[in-house]
């Protein structure tokens, strides 16, 4: 009787808390972390949800990234921008270009891709340097794994 009883607890530990799984729930915002201490009041944010642009089409899944307090990009060699740049660790990558508001000192950099099909799961979101010219991609300044989506 014993055991059955200890069974029984063990099953409904389970059961009423189960294991995090790694789905995210949407809509879901994840703040985005510097890579580099010295970039302590450089920080980003990313919004993802399910859009229907063309219906009768299925929803896909948007990614819009807000970044703020970036040092200018050039400090960092040949780029002239930024890239929000989103992938699936050995499986697919998406990138889109984020653009500079007006202000003077230090601009805020936003943008927002539409078009993902793949399930959000194991996903990284990053703040990458970029060339606008050569299309090559730099090092991440900002990043945060889709798994801390709030």
């Amino acid at each position: 009787m014993k055991k059955l009883i200890l069974v029984l607890c063990i099953i409904a530990t389970f059961v009423v808390n189960p294991s995090q799984t790694h789905a995210i729930t949407m809509p879901c915002s994840l703040i985005l972390e510097p890579v580099h201490p010295s970039l302590a009041n450089a920080k980003g944010v990313a919004l993802v949800y399910k859009v229907q642009l063309f219906p009768p089409s299925f929803a896909r899944t948007n990614i819009s990234i807000l970044a703020v307090h970036l040092p200018d990009p050039s400090t960092y060699g040949d780029y002239d921008g930024y890239e929000g740049f989103v992938f699936i660790p050995k499986e697919i990558s998406w990138r889109f270009r984020l653009y500079p508001t007006p202000e003077e000192d230090s601009p805020t950099w936003a943008g927002r891709f539409d078009a993902i099909t793949a399930e959000m799961k194991n996903v990284e979101v990053q703040v990458r340097l970029s060339n606008s010219k050569t299309e090559k991609l730099g090092p991440s300044i900002l990043t945060n794994s889709i798994n801390y989506c709030k």
